[in-house]
């Protein structure tokens, strides 16, 4: 049985996005080797990759161009080449622009819970990003681990990966880096 886990970015006051879903606030985060080899490590797990429509489109925008190959061949590679399931009301195809040839990409129009738990038999998933998605599952009982990187700043509002969610974690691991960030691991309680 494999497990379903929730690899994501948010800042000190618990946003993982702006308040209109703007993500600028990334770059403002040091360069860090140790926190780079620990990222690399965790995308070679081979696990499929969950994405709702937002984050899917930002995600496809970047890793098959050329500057994402130029600059993070490692990551580039493992994002162009992994399994992709999309929640995705709008989308009816996986080709639409922009970057049509994303390859290994499944579009799912609704969450069924059941439907999630034959993909876990099968293999690891993780959620990037998508916050309603996160919401939706965790709501449902279906995230087995959530690993945040919490990022040393304050958005002052944003968007909130729990807004309605309610429950109890365990922490599993927490690790800082000569940059500031903080990785948190949990798992429901």
């Amino acid at each position: 049985m494999g497990t379903i886990g929730v690899f994501n970015f948010a800042s000190v006051d618990g946003y993982f996005s702006g308040p209109n879903g703007e993500i600028e606030w990334f770059k403002f985060i040091d360069k860090d080797k140790e926190f780079d080899e620990f990222t690399h490590k965790q995308s070679k797990s081979g696990s499929t990759l969950l994405f709702g429509h937002t984050t899917y489109e930002m995600m496809k925008s970047y890793w098959p161009t050329p500057d994402a190959m130029r600059n993070d061949p490692d990551m580039a590679g493992v994002m162009n080449n992994a399994e992709k399931i999309v929640f995705s009301k709008k989308l009816q195809s996986a080709k639409e622009k922009p970057n049509p040839n994303w390859k290994n990409v499944k579009i799912m129009h609704e969450i069924n819970p059941e439907e999630i738990i034959r993909l876990k038999k099968d293999k690891d998933i993780i959620i990037l990003g998508s916050g309603t998605i996160v919401a939706q599952l965790s709501n449902m009982k279906l995230i087995d681990e959530y690993t945040f990187v919490v990022v040393p700043l304050t958005l002052g509002a944003g968007k909130s990966m729990f807004k309605d969610v309610k429950m109890n974690l365990k922490l599993l691991e927490a690790k800082k880096f000569k940059n500031g960030l903080v990785i948190l691991r949990y798992k429901p309680a």
